[in-house]
C-alpha cells in the first residue's frame, strides 16, 4: 500500500506547499495511478478535440462559401465517419504497435538477464554512475536490486531503454477515440440539423454552431489539464483560440473558392 496520497500529493505541487506536501505523505491511501476508466481519458480528450475542430473547419467552409445546410450535413457527416474511423484505427495500430515493440524489448531484456546478468550489472552501474552517483553506491544499488529478477528487467526497461510500459488495450483505445470524436464531432452539427426541421433556426445555425463549438473547445481544453497538469482557464482559452484559427481559415478559404460552387 502506497505511503502517500496522490491526490494530495499534486494539490500539494501545485500550490507549492511543502506541509501539505509532508501531509500528503503521510496518509496511507490505495490508489491506482491509471484506473480502468483514467487510462483511456487521452484517447477521449484528444479525439474530441481533433473531432470537433476538424467538423467545424468544414461547417465553415461551407458557410463561407454560402452553400445550403444540405451540403453542410452531408460534408459535416462524411467527415465525421471518415475521419474518425481514420483516427481510430491509427490510435488501434500505434497502441498495438508501442505495446509489441515494448513485449520484445523486455523479452530481449529478460534473456540478457538471465544468460548475461553481470553485463547488465554493469550497465546498470554505469547508468547510475551518470546521473552523479559513485560506482560504489552504484554497485551496492544495482547488486540489491539484482536480488529480483521482475524488479531487475522493470528497472532496465525504463534506465536503459526509457520505456515505461503500460497495459492499455489498443481496442479500447480505438472505441473511446472513434465515439469521442464521433459524439464532440456531431456538436457543430447539431444547429443545422435543427435548422432542417426548424425553419426560423436556418439563419442562426452558423452562429449558434459556432458558439455551441465555442464553448465545448473551451470545455475540453479545459478538461486537459488532467494529463497536462496545467492551469484550466489558459488551457481552455488556448483551445478555443486554437479551433476559432482552424475555423477563420476555413471560413476564409471557402469564401474565397465559393465562385466555384
Amino acid at each position: 500500500m502506497p505511503s502517500r496520497d496522490l491526490k494530495q500529493a499534486k494539490a500539494a505541487y501545485k500550490a507549492k506547499s511543502a506541509e501539505a506536501s509532508r501531509q500528503a505523505h503521510q496518509v496511507f491511501a490505495e490508489e491506482r495511478h491509471t484506473s480502468e476508466q483514467g487510462k483511456y481519458v487521452k484517447s477521449v480528450i484528444y479525439g474530441g478535440l481533433d473531432g470537433i475542430i476538424t467538423t467545424f473547419a468544414v461547417v465553415a467552409g461551407v458557410a463561407g462559401a454560402s452553400l445550403s445546410a444540405g451540403i453542410v450535413l452531408i460534408l459535416g457527416f462524411a467527415n465525421l465517419f471518415a475521419d474518425g474511423l481514420s483516427m481510430a484505427i491509427g490510435d488501434y495500430l500505434s497502441t498495438k504497435a508501442e505495446n509489441e515493440y515494448n513485449r520484445a524489448e523486455r523479452e530481449r531484456e529478460a534473456w540478457e538477464v538471465e544468460n548475461y546478468p553481470e553485463g547488465e550489472k554493469h550497465e546498470l552501474v554505469e547508468l547510475y554512475m551518470e546521473k552523479g552517483l559513485s560506482k560504489e553506491d552504484a554497485t551496492t544499488i544495482v547488486e540489491i536490486i539484482a536480488r529480483k529478477k521482475e524488479a531487475w528487467i522493470d528497472i532496465m526497461m525504463v534506465e536503459e531503454l526509457g520505456i515505461i510500459e503500460s497495459d492499455e488495450s489498443p481496442l479500447k483505445n480505438a472505441v473511446a477515440t472513434f465515439l469521442s470524436f464521433g459524439v464532440f464531432g456531431f456538436v457543430p452539427l447539431v444547429a443545422h440539423v435543427f435548422s432542417l426541421v426548424f425553419a426560423p433556426v436556418r439563419p442562426y445555425a452558423f452562429v449558434t454552431a459556432s458558439v455551441l463549438t465555442g464553448l465545448t473547445l473551451f470545455t475540453l481544453g479545459a478538461l486537459k489539464v488532467r494529463i497536462t497538469q496545467r492551469n484550466w482557464f489558459r488551457s481552455g482559452a488556448e483551445m478555443l483560440l486554437v479551433g476559432g484559427l482552424a475555423a477563420v481559415a476555413a471560413y476564409a478559404i471557402g469564401y474565397f473558392l465559393s465562385g466555384l460552387a
